[in-house]
């Protein structure tokens, strides 16, 4: 029997020294694959308390990082093990950026956000392979502090259920203050650099890119996210529920649930219906943006934008509609915007005039 267990020991052993090198790509799949199934609502309180531990936790091994090799191996197993200093790292960091990476996407449109979402899947799909490069002061506290602003954009609004400029702003000030606190506290009494004016500089050049996509609207509008969003002919509400409806779907649309062509008869009204996700107790406005192509220009105009006060807390998302009674044909789309412009959501349409009454279905929101 020990011979058996001995035999698949080493069997085992052999099989994870041969895959070794898979082990960062499958412990990202795994990671991305965990979190996207456990992450559901950005205000869970034990969620961002294990994120905030993750932030500390790190910060308190960055440090352990630069202590003198001599003051290192008199701490138990540390001493025995440093490499597991890089390995604690690697993780906590992936579980942040797993988190962020959800989190963002959820709050996220591809025609507005890509490129910051671009940029955080290359930074977690890079962490799996860039433990090398923890030791470079200005490395490792670039990651750092790109990590902390990423938790305070989304945890602040969150704490003070307000979302605008300002407390972004403070996001920013926070996390820049926190970080350069951390390096100068371990650069005068732990490790002196050579050169601590680029670690300074580096935490500058992305505190000001943070704060230059925010203005652009590039940075998704977290913690707010698309639930819902349609296109539809009627909304009541009913019951504490919204009653919709919409054009019946041909055979090969079994899924349809809002119009994605909408058929007008003169005096029609079309609706936008949207259901957008808030943490509880933040209170903000959102707009419904109606823009209308222009095939001549080629380009979209803005026609209407009406807002109105959201609440955050219900799982299924604050609900709310606006509508447009001055139709004409051809495409158009409407965009769930915040107040600075975030876009929440876009749903596209065309409207074209009714050849014959359209058979209804409705559907309660």
């Amino acid at each position: 029997m020990g011979v058996r267990l001995d035999e698949t020991t080493t069997r085992i052993c052999k099989f994870y020294q041969e895959k070794k090198k898979y082990q960062p790509l499958a412990a990202f799949i795994a990671g991305f694959t965990w979190d996207s199934l456990t992450l559901t609502r950005i205000d869970l309180l034990l969620d961002n308390l294990i994120l905030l531990a993750y932030i500390v936790l790190s910060g308190v091994l960055i440090a352990l990082l630069y202590l003198p090799e001599v003051r290192l191996k008199k701490i138990p197993l540390l001493g025995a093990h440093p490499g597991w200093l890089e390995n604690a790292i690697q993780f906590f960091f992936g579980g942040l950026f797993s988190a962020y990476v959800v989190y963002y996407f959820q709050s996220a449109t591809l025609s507005g956000s890509w490129l910051f979402l671009l940029f955080l899947l290359g930074l977690f799909i890079g962490n799996e392979f860039i433990k090398s490069q923890f030791r470079n002061a200005t490395f490792i506290f670039s990651y750092y502090f790109f990590s902390v602003f990423s938790f305070f954009v989304f945890y602040l609004p969150i704490l003070l259920h307000r979302m605008h400029a300002l407390i972004f702003l403070l996001s920013g000030v926070i996390s820049l203050v926190l970080v350069a606190g951390l390096y100068s506290l371990i650069n005068t009494h732990l490790i002196r650099s050579e050169q601590p004016a680029r670690v300074y500089r580096a935490l500058l050049i992305i505190f000001i890119t943070f704060n230059l996509f925010y203005f652009l609207n590039i940075i998704p509008p977290v913690p707010l996210s698309k639930k819902h969003v349609g296109i539809y002919h009627s909304v009541r509400k009913q019951n504490g529920s919204y009653r919709v409806s919409f054009e019946k779907g041909s055979w090969y649309q079994p899924f349809k649930t809002s119009d994605d062509t909408f058929h007008y008869s003169q005096g029609d009204t079309v609706f936008c219906f949207a259901s957008v996700f808030a943490p509880t107790r933040l209170n903000t406005k959102i707009y419904h943006e109606w823009e209308y192509y222009n095939e001549q220009t080629g380009q979209w105009k803005v026609t209407d934008r009406s807002a109105y006060k959201i609440v955050g807390g219900r799982d299924g998302g604050y609900r709310g509609f606006t509508y447009k009674t001055n139709l004409q044909p051809g495409k158009w789309r409407v965009s769930v915007q915040t107040a600075k412009g975030q876009l929440i959501a876009r749903d596209r349409f065309k409207l074209a005039p009714a050849t014959e009454q359209p058979v209804f279905k409705t559907a309660l929101r």
